[in-house]
């Protein structure tokens, strides 16, 4: 129960990020707006790792594996997701991180070794149905260079990013802490993106001296809350649940933040994309209770 009850923080928290991102894209880049508040969240994580009592030396090959989950599962998580909510709405990446249990449902199949049945793969069929329709009538004008579609596939890549992490990454924690396995992604992450922050968006450390209320506001909430609170009670979550439990419970992601978006930003959801949503939201339902009903009938 109380890994249940830390879930449903953490979605919460992780609600916020999507209109954190809208309150900051003025004054800063979508590099920058993972790159700080990830860094600030590495520092403070920093203690926490020292006081414990336990502690697992790093190997090279397990640092290479943290590269990699940086690489593969942080970056298109944070740095793709980012870009593609910028190029979007906030509500729709809300509604477009219900794809994450089907997602993960496919990545368990693969690094689990749970068995793909055709509910699962009819549940994503449906879920990318649904990521399609979010884009509206961005799919009439086929519009690459602007409007929703390409954003909203961005969002979805990086809701795969995530489900990567969460599925491959509970490995991990069978050798290392919460604490440590989310210091370690963090760092890997900090080696990857700073090199790309420095080349590609020298202009938004000019811009810190000249952060709004609304900047600071949305860069420490994405700091404290998404990058450092809310990761340490799912990893913490992660260990007594399944991969697939903690991602069933993301369709609160959408719940807490389509009313954020629209109180904060003013947001307004088309017909289409309320019907994208609600697409989505099925195949995540089905794959739910498709599951529970495979448990009970082994028990």
């Amino acid at each position: 129960m109380r890994s249940w009850l830390l879930l449903f923080a953490c979605n919460l928290m992780w609600a916020l990020q999507f209109t954190c991102i809208k309150l900051v894209e003025g004054q800063v880049g979508g590099l920058f707006t993972v790159w700080a508040p990830m860094t600030l969240a590495t520092v403070m994580l920093y203690p926490l790792i020292r006081l414990e009592k336990h502690r697992t030396p790093l190997s090279r090959k397990d640092a290479l594996t943290f590269l990699m989950l940086a690489g593969l599962g942080i970056f298109p998580g944070q740095v793709i997701l980012t870009w593609g909510t910028r190029l979007s709405l906030a509500s729709n990446a809300a509604m477009l991180m219900l794809t994450m249990p089907v997602s993960t449902a496919l990545f368990a199949v693969l690094f689990l070794k749970e068995r793909m049945t055709p509910v699962r793969w009819v549940s994503f069929a449906a879920a990318l149905a649904g990521v399609l329709l979010c884009s509206g009538g961005d799919l009439r004008n086929l519009d690459f260079g602007s409007g929703y579609l390409i954003g909203n596939l961005l969002i979805f890549s990086g809701t795969l990013g995530s489900a990567f992490y969460n599925s491959y990454g509970k490995r991990m924690l069978e050798r290392y802490s919460p604490m440590e396995m989310l210091f370690y992604s963090y760092a890997a992450m900090f080696v990857i993106v700073t090199p790309l922050v420095i080349w590609l968006e020298p202009e938004s450390f000019l811009a810190v001296p000249h952060f709004t209320r609304q900047t600071w506001t949305g860069m420490g909430l994405l700091t404290f809350f998404h990058n450092y609170l809310s990761m340490v009670l799912f990893l913490k979550a992660l260990q007594k649940l399944d991969a697939i439990q903690t991602a069933l419970c993301n369709y609160l992601v959408t719940v807490f933040g389509l009313p954020v978006a629209a109180i904060w930003l003013g947001e307004r959801l088309s017909p289409a994309a309320i019907m994208g949503g609600v697409l989505v939201l099925v195949s995540t339902l089905v794959i739910t209770i498709w599951e529970e009903l495979r448990k009970r009938q082994r028990a």
